[in-house]
Order: C-alpha cells, then sequence, then structure tokens
C-alpha cells in the first residue's frame, strides 16, 4: 500500500469542504454518545452494523438531514473507525498498556473524512470532484495503482490535504550483503553507533522553543473569540508545523542514509509510552518511534534488514567485551570498568556493541 499526498489550492476558501470535516466531526461526537448510552443500557459494546444501520435512518431524521452534506460512505467510516479506537483501547487494557479510549472531540478541531469507492472522482490534469464540486490540488506526481481510498484532511492552520491510498504490485527487493551497524537510542546523540558512526539530533523544538514561547504567550493575552485571537493562533500553529516539518525531513535524510550504508542495522525495541513519562518533551522532541517507522520503509526500497532487539536486554549493563553483567547502572554514570576484564567502556557505544552482537546472532540463528 502506497500513499500519495497533495496540497488544495486555496484549501482555507473552499468553505464546502471544511463544512463536510465539520459535519464528520458532529457525527463523529453523537456516534461517541451512542456508543456511551448503549454501554450504559446493555452493559456491552454496541456493534459497528448496529450503529451503521442506526445512522442511516437518523439521515432522514429533520433534525440530521444536515448529515447529508457528507457521503454515505465518509459516514460509514467514521463508524468503522470508533470501533477500531475502542478494539485498540480494549486491546492494550489487556496488556496494560495506558491508551485512552475513543471520546469526544471539538468541531473545529476534528481534521478529516475517509471516502472509498465512491463520492469522489478523478478529472484530467490536477483536478479531483467531491460531489458536484471541482477543487485543483497541487500535483507534484503520478498516482500510480488502484486506490483504495481517498482521505481529505486539514491541519491546524486550515489547509487541507488529500490521501491517496493506493494498492500497487510491488517488485521484490533482493536482501542485499554488506556492513553492520548497531544503534542505541540516547538522550545526547540521537543514535550512538556500533562504529562510532555516530549522529546528533538537532532537537529542533528546543531551537523553536523561544518563537513557541513567544507565540504562546500572546495568543494568550488575547481576548477568547475575537479576530486577533484567531491570527494569534495561525503564528503558533505555523511554528509548531515548521518544527514538526523540519523534524521530519531530518528523519528521512538521516534514514535514507543509513539505509544505503548499510545492510544490517539492529536496534532495541523502544517502550515510548515509559520513555515520555521518564523523560517527558525531549522523548516526543527526538521522535524515535518516528524514526524506526521511516527506516524500515527505506530499508525496504534499499533491501536492507531492520533487527529489532528484545527492549528488556541490559545492553548497558553487559560487558561488550566479556560478557560480564552489572547488577545496577544508574543513569548518570555515563563511564563504568568492568570488574572482570577491567575495561573502560561508555556507556551508549558499550549498548550499541550488544546491540549488534544481540541483532547479528538473532540473524544468524534465523537463516540457520
Amino acid at each position: 500500500m502506497k500513499t500519495y499526498c497533495f496540497k488544495l489550492y486555496n484549501a482555507k476558501r473552499n468553505r464546502k469542504l471544511h463544512q463536510q470535516i465539520n459535519v464528520a466531526g458532529c457525527i463523529y461526537n453523537h456516534c461517541i454518545a451512542l456508543h456511551k448510552g448503549y454501554y450504559r443500557l446493555y452493559g456491552k459494546s454496541l456493534s459497528t452494523h448496529k450503529l451503521k444501520v442506526h445512522l442511516t435512518k437518523l439521515k432522514k431524521v429533520k433534525r440530521f438531514m444536515f448529515w447529508n452534506k457528507l457521503g454515505s460512505q465518509a459516514i460509514q467510516d467514521i463508524a468503522e473507525r470508533i470501533d477500531r479506537g475502542y478494539k485498540l483501547f480494549f486491546r492494550n487494557l489487556k496488556r496494560k498498556i495506558r491508551t485512552a479510549p475513543p471520546k469526544f472531540k471539538k468541531v473545529k478541531k476534528y481534521r478529516s473524512f475517509t471516502l472509498k469507492q465512491a463520492g469522489y472522482k478523478l478529472l484530467d490534469g490536477n483536478k479531483i470532484q467531491f460531489g458536484k464540486q471541482v477543487y485543483k490540488y497541487h500535483k507534484s506526481r503520478e498516482i500510480e495503482g488502484t486506490i483504495n481510498t481517498v482521505t481529505i484532511k486539514r491541519d491546524a492552520l486550515g489547509d487541507i490535504y488529500i490521501y491517496f491510498a493506493c494498492e500497487q504490485e510491488v517488485n521484490e527487493v533482493i536482501t542485499r550483503t554488506g556492513n553492520n551497524v548497531g544503534y542505541d537510542f540516547g538522550l545526547k546523540l540521537f543514535l550512538t553507533a556500533s562504529d562510532d558512526a555516530n549522529i546528533e539530533s538537532p532537537l529542533f523544538f528546543k531551537q523553536n522553543s523561544k518563537a513557541i514561547k513567544k507565540a504562546g504567550r500572546k495568543l494568550s493575552s488575547k481576548k477568547k473569540g475575537s479576530n486577533n485571537r484567531e491570527r494569534a493562533r495561525l503564528v503558533l500553529a505555523r511554528v509548531h508545523k515548521r518544527t514538526a516539518n523540519q523534524r521530519k525531513e531530518f528523519h528521512f535524510k538521516t534514514a535514507q542514509d543509513v539505509a544505503e550504508r548499510y545492510a544490517t542495522i539492529c536496534i532495541e525495541d523502544l517502550h515510548i509510552k515509559a520513555m515520555q513519562m521518564m523523560w517527558g518533551r525531549k522523548i516526543s522532541d527526538l521522535g524515535h518511534s518516528s524514526f524506526v517507522n521511516i527506516l524500515k520503509h527505506q530499508c525496504s526500497k534499499t533491501g536492507s534488514k531492520v533487527i529489532e532487539i528484545p527492549r528488556f536486554y541490559p545492553s548497558s549493563k553487559t560487558c561488550s567485551s566479556c560478557g560480564h553483567l552489572l547488577k545496577e547502572l544508574p543513569l548518570n554514570i555515563r563511564e563504568w570498568i568492568c570488574p572482570e576484564c577491567k575495561t573502560t567502556h561508555d556507556r551508549d557505544h558499550n549498548a550499541a556493541l550488544n546491540i549488534l552482537k544481540v541483532g547479528m546472532s538473532t540473524l544468524l540463528g534465523e537463516v540457520a
């Protein structure tokens, strides 16, 4: 599955699309209320089929006639979204992972709706038709494959993007041979490499923190509901969007470089939620989880292999020379001497060497 993203021309002036997204937000909140009410009455979850049937009946009621501004497939997709959200919540509950169930959202903050086989039509050039309205979008490349879904999404600035999820025949990429590397994710260094080719993180949120704080202070001083407050909100949103784009560009360039340089890349399976609880904003600024997903995608193109070792493996406390395991190693200790072989270790580099050893032994075990 491949996704194409294109930005719409003059998105802020296209009131109809914004209205449709707002309608989707109203339907979403109504579905959440139905789920909660059904559970209070019957003590069990509302099935997706029952919810879809009920929504179809509600569209004929005068009070909910404005729902017809949105395509029927988009309404059905909202019911499916909520069902997926509840299933994920209960699955994580069994695994003792703290996540929130689907909840009410402000209509203005609701972001998207999805169409499947109907409700849109691709026209010649860079135009698409939703209902009777034709929209023009920035077409940077040709869409290849069979379109599965079309998602219309707006960001905090009010810009609207169109996402095409397409099925394509993927040519098999032959796994290549070459150099191997182990990477330890850190706070000071983004990636500490087993071959000393370390990668530093620019920490874009920290770089832009002054601009974010300044924009936040101006926003808080404006009167709620005023045009000045809306303008100040857009300024803050632009700073956050620039920060996110900078981080994303860094992740893609780094992942592409690593995927082209190494044939086997060994990393840790990180528990991001626990790390966020311990170190907070800095983990979000580094974006380790997002980087891993991008790295796997880039490796699928180059034929490289990503191996994740178990998250509870004591990579920092194990001596990479003799294998001695320390009982404890506090986080503030960055260097330590092995009591067995007397080797001096840098904490992160030692962890990267151990990650490489465990990853390669796992790979050899799979081959055997």
